[in-house]
């Protein structure tokens, strides 16, 4: 036996008009970028720097059950439209950044606001605000070749009915290409990366019993529901 315990499972996601399923690496978020979203967080809108977190793979949901996490009073829905990565690279020019996306998804970054809050005031990383178990809701992944490239599009949320988020694409302060782009001067990008591109204005908390809907354009609903 290699290992002292059964070694976890590969995180996969199901992709659309097919029987394979998309292995997936890391999550990468991008915070900050839509300027409406970020006067609603008290903060001042700008293009200083990308504004880049990440998430661990096994917070993905796929069955759209979202326990209500320990160590919070303020859990937040954050809906965002989420890039798949299919080719790898570094230093990846704006121009040739979209030819690196696989296909785009739905995802909800689930946020401990009072955790991540706190974390702020003291300089202190958004780990446990963002990166907790079941924080990262997320649709099946639909290809290019299917869905197109997302200049502009609507995302909508709902929340038991009533819309809370409804934004277009074309106000991302960050474009999708840019994104990419500014990754790869980080890391090393690789076949099966999630990128979360941002979320806009409309976030809030929700309670066990709540249902979420994120629709987007061209790639459908998301259901989610908060457990207790």
């Amino acid at each position: 036996m290699l290992h002292p315990f059964p070694a976890p499972a590969p995180v996969t996601v199901p992709i659309v008009g097919s029987d394979q399923h998309f292995p997936v690496h890391r999550i990468y978020c991008v915070g900050k970028n839509y300027a409406a979203h970020i006067k609603e967080m008290g903060a001042r809108p700008g293009r200083d720097a990308v504004c880049f977190f990440l998430k661990p793979n096994d917070a993905i949901v796929l069955d759209g059950r979202v326990p209500y996490p320990p160590g919070t009073n303020n859990l937040h829905y954050e809906g965002e439209l989420v890039m798949a990565i299919g080719k790898g690279g570094r230093n990846i020019a704006p121009a040739e950044a979209l030819d690196h996306v696989f296909g785009y998804a739905l995802g909800l970054d689930m946020t401990r606001r009072d955790l991540q809050t706190a974390a702020g005031q003291v300089g202190h990383p958004w780990d446990t605000g963002k990166a907790f178990d079941y924080s990262a809701p997320l649709s099946p992944i639909t290809p290019v070749a299917q869905c197109g490239h997302f200049a502009s599009g609507r995302l909508q949320l709902t929340v038991n009915g009533q819309v809370r988020q409804d934004a277009d694409f074309s106000d991302l302060l960050w474009k999708t290409q840019e994104i990419v782009s500014e990754l790869s001067r980080l890391f090393l990008l690789q076949p099966g990366d999630l990128i979360f591109t941002g979320t806009p204005a409309g976030v809030g908390p929700v309670v066990p019993g709540d249902r979420i809907v994120l629709s987007i354009d061209r790639l459908g609903e998301l259901h989610a529901v908060i457990t207790a």
